[in-house]
């Protein structure tokens, strides 16, 4: 069985929709990602817009503004309910790992 969309969230998903917490144009998220990772994580235009594209589709971003070519996006609380699920999975995640580490001792 195929999996739902956005059932889970890539890094570059997650944090385009963290950015979009705050009202973002599509060139400040770009800019803001690899500002806010320290450069582990980029996202290029052709990956960016293809899922803001995405996002509005499926309700969990809104466009604010529009400019020119200058478009303007925030969360809506679908995007920020599944930005939160994201969050407490990553968390899991984390607390997984230590508990399986702390085990052995490792940790």
């Amino acid at each position: 069985m195929p999996r739902a969309k956005f059932q889970t969230l890539t890094e570059q998903m997650y944090y385009i929709l963290l950015c979009l917490s705050r009202e973002n144009c599509g060139m400040d998220v770009m800019d803001q990602i690899p500002a806010m990772t320290g450069g582990r994580v980029r996202v290029g235009p052709g990956t960016l817009y293809n899922l803001l594209e995405q996002f509005v589709e499926a309700e969990m971003i809104r466009e604010t503004r529009c400019e020119g070519r200058r478009r303007s996006y925030i969360l809506t609380e679908k995007g920020r309910a599944r930005l939160g699920e994201e969050y407490r999975r990553i968390c899991q995640q984390q607390k997984d790992y230590e508990a399986m580490f702390r085990e052995e001792g490792t940790l």
